[in-house]
This record gives structure tokens, C-alpha cells and sequence, in this order.
């Protein structure tokens, strides 16, 4: 299962990604653990200066900005191989 990280200290920005996030793989019907991280010294060690940002198994795939529902499903297509 891929493990899909939302970085952001809790702004309307970053629940909205979280939202996005959770709608892309809900449509895409792909089960992953999504987990939102708070903590800033946390997301600055996993390569975030940015936020909202996602990170996708360790990698962040977007940062400092809220992504479309469009771009977070194209990002999950290229990032977890779907059959």
C-alpha cells in the first residue's frame, strides 16, 4: 500500500489538499494510508519548504501550492502503477 503524506501546519489550504487527495484516490479506487503531518520540523526533513505539499512514498510530488483534483489523479497514475 503507498503511503501518501499531506504536509501543512492545518491552514484552509491544506485540508483542502488533504480533501483533494482523498477524493483522487476515492475516484481512482486505489487504497492508500494517508496521514496529514503537522509538524514543520517533520516536513523540512522529508525535503518540504513549501505547503501544502504532497509527498508520495517519501518523495514529494507537489509543494506550495493546492493541486486540482486533475493534477492529483495524473500525479497517482504516474506514482502507483495502476492496472
Amino acid at each position: 500500500m503507498k503511503k501518501i503524506i499531506i504536509a501543512g501546519a492545518g491552514c484552509p489550504r491544506c485540508a483542502a489538499t488533504e480533501k483533494i487527495v482523498k477524493d483522487a484516490c476515492a475516484e481512482l479506487q486505489i487504497a492508500c494510508e494517508i496521514e496529514h503531518l503537522y509538524d514543520i520540523k517533520e516536513f523540512v526533513k522529508l525535503g518540504v519548504t513549501l505547503t501544502p505539499a504532497v509527498i508520495i512514498d517519501g518523495k514529494p510530488v507537489i509543494a506550495g501550492k493546492v493541486p486540482t483534483k486533475e493534477e492529483m489523479i495524473k500525479i497517482l497514475k504516474e506514482k502507483i502503477k495502476l492496472e
